[in-house]
């Protein structure tokens, strides 16, 4: 019998496990460093332009989000901050490169549960160093038959990884909380595309739900994803 599906592909952080909440405390702890020169709400507006104006260079993750402090710091106090809260941003980078990792609910069962009957993998973005060590950490490493760490998530980058773990992005869906790289991408590449919506997604992975695509399909929680692959075949 043919399947429908053979290959499940599943984002990492904020899908199966925290990611977003660190930065977000991070970002206070920024604030609170610069409340003497700028208002929360404009410093994190500036922060934001930067992360965005960065990506092309620094690429996604907590060393590029670092240098995107240091450059809002130096650009709002007009290179007047001081080299302490210099050293307090690098530091608070570090920090959140040693993070213990937390899943979120059902992302073991999910996994291991789907493993039984398709190939599943982990395909993330970000920086190697620290996606690998909090894969290692969370435990679910084995239960992976890929995993693949890429600098940005588009259709041709799922089409070639259905194709090289799999039987293709049509016999494939990908499981995540992101609209713009998890799940709109991946359908145009041909293939499923599953949204589990996280409270603290960031806001560079805002967009709107493809709600007229046929391969859409959005689910509370991790839990009701094992129905849903069943459901599809």
């Amino acid at each position: 019998m043919t399947r429908n599906l053979t290959t499940i592909g599943f984002d990492a952080d904020d899908t199966l496990w925290q990611n977003e909440r660190f930065f977000r405390l991070t970002q206070e702890r920024f604030a609170a460093l610069l409340e003497d020169y700028v208002d929360g709400e404009h410093l994190a507006e500036r922060l934001l332009a930067a992360e965005r104006r960065n990506l092309g260079h620094y690429g996604f993750g907590i060393k590029g989000f670092t240098l995107s402090m240091i450059e809002t710091a130096i650009e709002v106090t007009d290179g007047q901050v001081p080299a302490s809260v210099i050293s307090e941003l690098i530091a608070a980078g570090q920090e959140m490169l040693q993070h213990p990792i937390e899943l979120l609910p059902h992302a073991r069962e999910a996994v291991a549960e789907i493993a039984e009957s398709h190939r599943v993998l982990l395909i993330t973005k970000g920086d190697l160093l620290d996606q690998e060590r909090k894969l290692a950490q969370s435990g679910l490493g084995e239960l992976f038959d890929g995993v693949e760490i890429v600098s940005a998530k588009t259709p041709e980058v799922y089409a070639g990884i259905f194709a090289r773990h799999g039987n293709g992005a049509e016999a494939s869906m990908m499981v995540g909380n992101s609209l713009r790289s998890d799940v709109k991408p991946a359908i145009e590449a041909g293939g499923w595309g599953v949204y589990v919506p996280h409270h603290l997604t960031w806001e560079i992975e805002h967009d709107e739900p493809p709600e007229d695509a046929a391969r859409f399909r959005a689910i509370d929680d991790l839990a009701a994803l094992a129905a849903l692959v069943a459901e599809i075949g």
